[in-house]
């Protein structure tokens, strides 16, 4: 059995117990998190969050990238987000890969990718790039309550991160 076969028999386990919770989607707490895809981070029991309590999204490293500007815009213009939480981690992948990654791929593959790696050395002054590009966005309409944290893999804390 793969393990695609093994999700989807845990889906079908979990949908006969499943009763709908008569939520939209609209988060109950009105944030939206950013976070690394990394698989160490249980953000929703990091954080003390409830299904429908918030938007989750979720790349490589936390990266503020377009795409994570347009989830941010729908969520505040459509769904009614209004405070924002970026979270890095400590010992994170990107930081033992570089943007040569791209010319590796271009000549494994024979196409060089458009999107940038977003790698980095400091994770603390990539929280900082990443709220700045959220508090810069014109498409967001509530940059007031954008906060940076660094998530320690080790004990489970979070360290703030000063934006200046």
């Amino acid at each position: 059995m793969s393990v695609t076969d093994q999700l989807v028999k845990s889906n079908r386990d979990y949908a006969a117990a499943f009763t709908d919770p008569g939520m939209d989607a609209r988060p109950v707490l009105h944030v939206a998190v950013v976070a690394c895809m990394d698989a160490r981070l249980d953000l929703h029991a990091a954080l003390g969050l409830e299904l429908g309590d918030c938007h989750t999204i979720r790349n490589a490293g936390g990266v503020v990238t377009d795409d994570v500007i347009r989830s941010l815009t729908i969520s505040q213009h459509k769904l009614g987000t209004r405070s924002i939480v970026l979270i890095h981690h400590t010992n994170c992948g990107l930081e033992q890969i570089t943007e040569d990654f791209r010319t590796e791929l271009e000549m494994e593959v024979g196409q060089r990718p458009a999107w940038a790696v977003e790698s980095f050395r400091d994770v603390d002054q990539d929280v900082r790039q990443s709220m700045q590009r959220v508090r810069t966005s014109p498409f967001l309409l509530h940059t007031d309550d954008v906060r940076g944290f660094v998530f320690d893999v080790k004990t489970g804390l979070l360290r703030e991160i000063d934006p200046a």
